[in-house]
């Protein structure tokens, strides 16, 4: 579902991701895991392994480029949703190692969570299929 009505060029992250739930091959009715409104743009996508690596990649791309702090990472936190890890990439480690790759060798600990919390479209979520890191930095 995309976050604004209004935003004509939509990109990645904006839109909130939500599970389709079924499907009445009578009447054609989709049931999604959240309330749309009516006129609201919704899209499809799918998710594996590699839109997922894709998509994390370039997150963390943009985050290096555009993070602004003059303060070094002290540590980070990583919350990953049960779905994802060893079970979607065949490898063990591989949003932690994605992480250490873009943002560089800090302390990283988190755990695997049935839902995790994030921001899209300057608005906070609850997520599901998702990485969610906080990075931990002394005050400037």
């Amino acid at each position: 579902m995309a976050q604004s009505a209004f935003k004509q060029q939509l990109e990645q992250g904006d839109f909130l991701i939500r599970n389709l739930l079924g499907v009445d091959p009578r009447t054609g009715a989709i049931a999604v895991g959240d309330r749309i409104r009516p006129g609201q743009r919704i899209q499809f996508h799918l998710r594996d392994a590699t839109a997922s690596a894709d998509d994390l990649s370039t997150l963390l791309t943009r985050y290096r480029m555009h993070c602004t702090s003059t303060t070094s990472p002290v540590g980070a936190l990583l919350f990953s949703c049960m779905g994802r890890g060893e079970s979607l990439y065949e490898e063990p480690n591989f949003d932690s190692r994605l992480f250490t790759q873009h943002v560089g060798q800090i302390s990283l600990s988190g755990f695997f969570c049935n839902g995790e919390i994030g921001p899209v479209g300057g608005t906070t979520f609850l997520h599901g299929y998702t990485s969610v890191f906080g990075i931990c930095r002394p005050a400037e």
